[in-house]
């Protein structure tokens, strides 16, 4: 009896793959739609909360649309250049920048603004953040802890577009809930290491089968619950507790570094960037033979980490010494 779980056959990442004109539609895209939408609603419960209000000034619907507007637009700028100048390794983008936003491919073919990195889309929005609130004159601390609750549980449907779309898939492993996603690498039947996976998973190779797709972990969905989820209710759990402005933000990015770190052991590395730092000479990148093996997603992770504890500190200080000089 197989213990692995076929990817879906009934999934597709078009949302009508029959139809011409609708084909165009794709999961991945209504992904980003619910989780924008699901982080404007958030945001808008919690300035109806008052959370984003002060002594001299309320929170209003435009100021809300604007201030998300804003980010959205940073965000999706940083996380396609971020994507197409970090994780590209062809070079393509480098001699043909104007492709960067170009939605079709050489072919003609429309594909979407295929690849987005969430560590652009990070950047990119904070900066936007930053830089309304400071056009419009409003407390950057108090409304970026805001949206990082927001974007934490709109962060889940980005991970579950992956999942639709069959990407972004984890390494081979033997647990029972290891998924055979089709577009995975295969491998020759007649290696040892597959045929004694392949055993496990219960997989049958019949007689002449030149080339075996092994279970793989379904890393979209660990981000999905971990970063989204579970850092979502992390945060909401601490926001009337939090101590002074900019906690929540410094707690969402030490969070979020420290989580996807961690499912990064689960997830494959891009294949053409490897490991970063690897201890095993070639190291295939779709098996763990190293926890000392770091991804380039794992050094912005413990970047973010850093960095957030940084902020914690600098936050912590400066709320400090606010107080003093209001007593």
């Amino acid at each position: 009896m197989p213990l692995a779980i076929n990817y879906p056959s009934w999934i597709h990442p078009e949302i009508f793959p029959n139809v011409p004109i609708l084909s165009l539609l794709r999961w991945y895209g209504l992904m980003y739609v619910f989780a924008f939408g699901t982080a404007f609603f958030i945001m808008r419960h919690l300035m109806k909360k008052g959370v984003l209000n002060t002594k001299d000034y309320t929170a209003t619907e435009d100021d809300l649309f604007s201030f998300f507007t804003t980010g959205i637009i940073f965000l999706l700028i940083g996380a396609r250049v971020f994507s197409t100048l970090v994780y590209d390794t062809s070079g393509l983008y480098r001699q043909k920048p104007w492709l960067i936003f170009w939605p079709f491919n050489e072919s003609g073919q429309f594909t979407g603004l295929a690849g987005m990195s969430y560590h652009g889309g990070f950047i990119g929005g904070l900066i936007g953040m930053i830089v309304w609130c400071l056009w419009k004159k409003r407390p950057v601390l108090q409304w970026i802890d805001a949206m990082v609750i927001a974007i934490a549980a709109g962060y889940t449907f980005g991970r579950l577009g992956n999942f639709l779309n069959g990407e972004l898939f984890g390494r081979v492993t033997t647990m029972p809930w290891g998924m055979i996603f089709p577009n995975a690498q295969k491998f020759s039947a007649s290696i040892p290491w597959v045929q004694e996976i392949a055993t496990q998973a219960g997989i049958v190779i019949e007689e002449g089968q030149r080339l075996v797709n092994l279970p793989r972990h379904p890393s979209q969905l660990y981000e999905a619950f971990f970063e989204g989820i579970v850092l979502c209710a992390i945060l909401w759990l601490c926001l009337k507790r939090k101590p002074f402005d900019g906690f929540l933000a410094s707690l969402y990015t030490i969070g979020y570094g420290f989580f996807r770190f961690i499912i990064e052991y689960f997830r494959e590395p891009d294949i053409d960037l490897g490991y970063r730092i690897a201890t095993v000479e070639d190291a295939p990148t779709y098996l763990n033979l190293s926890l000392l093996n770091i991804s380039t997603g794992q050094i912005f992770c413990l970047g973010m980490i850093i960095a957030g504890v940084i902020a914690m500190i600098v936050f912590y200080i400066l709320a400090k010494r606010k107080k003093v000089a209001e007593a």
